[in-house]
């Protein structure tokens, strides 16, 4: 990527605290915006259960053979998906143009995300069964497909994806955003989450460094707060300079004046 404009961020916006991100969260990232070419990726899990109750029932998800979560998607799932995603973004767009900023939607199904063959052996009560699930894990993102960036504009990413067999995939949103901060070289990634730091027993960390990270999420990290440290060490891997997640405006989270900095070392 050429530097001849400043690098990218990107942040990820939470599904679940977009409602609590009051007027003057999005007058810092407008400001923000201004200065820096700025990458969005959203997420959907509240707006998704809020749109059927059937989203809320615990046979929604599946756990496969290694323990991990995720959401049962088939067709009809995606497309509620993409529906929930389009109000989502319409909302988004409308904040940030109220302040200056245009924003380009872009599905990531649309070649900017693309994912391997995924988990297809899933716990059903006390039952292992194969059954499909549209999620597939990221191989690739190609940075191209976002155009140029540039300062006073913003993307942003609904987080689909393709499979090898031409497939629209569901993805995690918090690996995704650490997959394009990768491929864009991004020096930051910002979790806007709906807790102000990471816990670790009980005691808010205001930095850590990936291998401390990793050992909590392994250790004790549960639900939400495991992926996003999952996601923080894979953009470290990756080439970014620290992933910052917390509740608080982009500015002071990058700042470190709020919220919790994680390093590569």
């Amino acid at each position: 990527m050429s530097r001849d404009v400043p690098v990218p961020i990107v942040v990820k916006l939470g599904g679940s605290c977009l409602d609590d991100l009051a007027g003057a969260w999005w007058d810092d990232l407008a400001g923000h915006a201004a200065q820096h070419p700025l990458v969005l990726v959203h997420g959907w899990s509240k707006p998704l259960s809020r749109f059927s109750e059937r989203y809320r029932d615990p046979s929604a998800f599946l756990r496969d053979r290694y323990g991990n979560r995720s959401r049962w998607t088939t067709p009809e799932v995606i497309d509620d998906i993409k529906t929930v995603s389009a109000e989502l973004a319409d909302d988004v767009t409308a904040r940030l143009a109220a302040r200056g900023i245009p924003v380009e939607r872009l599905l990531g199904s649309d070649g900017l995300v693309q994912a391997g063959p995924g988990e297809t052996w899933w716990w059903q009560g006390k039952q292992l069964v194969e059954l499909e699930n549209l999620v597939g894990p990221i191989t690739k993102v190609d940075p191209a497909r976002l155009g140029t960036l540039r300062p006073g504009y913003a993307h942003l990413v609904t987080p689909l994806a393709r499979d090898g067999a031409d497939r629209e995939v569901n993805t995690d949103a918090d690996r995704a955003a650490a997959a394009i901060a990768g491929a864009l070289a991004a020096t930051s990634l910002v979790l806007v989450t709906d807790v102000a730091h990471l816990l670790i027993e009980g005691r808010p960390v205001t930095r850590i460094d990936a291998e401390a990270a990793a050992a909590f999420r392994d250790r004790g990290a549960t639900g939400g707060m495991r992926k996003k440290l999952r996601a923080a060490c894979e953009a470290l891997e990756q080439g970014v300079r620290e992933v910052v997640l917390g509740s608080g405006p982009v500015s002071e989270l990058l700042s470190g004046r709020t919220g919790t900095t994680i390093t590569r070392g």
